[in-house]
């Protein structure tokens, strides 16, 4: 018990209690206006029940779960083809996991800038690129309709993120033994077979935790919309998170946007529940 009480700690002070007060916040007219010594109206179920009411946050809740559905299977495909690409342990496919890994370590909002950047019509280099090579007829305002800034803002995720899912499912891969995939050779099994037969059923645990990673990072995505999009045009590329944002911190209704935090928490956590309901039907 001595040994895990300082991981037992930590846990009750930076996520059980953050949690609790989240909770009875949301029942609560709290507001960033009020200040610490004010009384605070217990509303009950009334936060949630303008929630459900409220147009604008389930407009930003679709448009998450599009989000997430469109990027989801993207980074799954590519991080598994890399990870099968630099699996083996030679200098050179070393060096090309650290390559893809590097944007990694860069911060979300750096490399959203930077994306920013590169997207702008007017100094940014896709548009001169893709107008140099006949693809455009003129530069490109990529954030001014919401389909293009969201392909814009998928490029620049993929880009951050596919080196971390790629380690994961490498570590995967590496755990499969040579003597089982030896032995798929010398009964004549193609690559493709020994991918599809034996690498990805026994490196499904690290393929499920990438994609549950992948999933619950693009539910909770606010950086890479609020530097890149600003949620526009009209509001269409708002986010879950970036609206709970504007209702808690620009609106300063700190309850009503704790209880959208805590239905936010109530569908993720039902999703991850699906996912790893289903992965397990599946190995079974």
């Amino acid at each position: 018990m001595v040994y895990v009480a300082p991981a037992l700690l930590f846990v009750a002070v930076f996520v059980l209690w953050p949690l609790g007060h989240l909770i009875w916040l949301s029942f609560t007219a709290k507001s960033l206006m009020s200040g610490p010594d004010d009384a605070v109206a217990f509303v009950g179920f009334d936060n949630y029940a303008r929630a459900f009411g409220d147009k604008n946050f389930w407009r930003a809740m679709t448009f998450t779960l599009t989000y997430t559905a469109y990027i989801t299977p993207i980074l799954l495909v590519l991080n598994l083809a890399l990870a099968l690409l630099v699996s083996k342990n030679t200098p050179l496919r070393r060096v090309t996991r650290t390559v893809v890994f590097l944007p990694v370590v860069i911060g979300l909002a750096s490399s959203s800038l930077l994306w920013y950047w590169l997207f702008d019509q007017q100094v940014g280099l896709f548009n001169r690129l893709l107008v140099d090579m006949g693809v455009l007829s003129e530069p490109l305002v990529w954030f001014k309709k919401a389909t293009t800034g969201q392909f814009a803002v998928i490029i620049s995720v993929v880009w951050k993120v596919v080196g971390f899912g790629m380690i994961l499912m490498v570590a995967g891969i590496q755990a499969v033994g040579n003597d089982v995939i030896e032995a798929a050779m010398i009964d004549g099994a193609s690559a493709w077979k020994r991918v599809r037969r034996i690498i990805i059923p026994l490196a499904m645990r690290s393929i499920v935790l990438a994609t549950l990673i992948s999933a619950i990072g693009s539910m909770l995505a606010f950086d890479q919309f609020y530097l890149m999009s600003g949620g526009g045009p009209r509001g269409q590329t708002f986010t879950t998170v970036y609206w709970i944002y504007q209702s808690s911190f620009v609106r300063f209704e700190l309850g009503y946007g704790a209880a959208q935090a805590v239905l936010l928490m109530i569908v993720i956590t039902s999703g991850t529940a699906m996912q790893l309901w289903l992965s397990r039907k599946g190995q079974k």
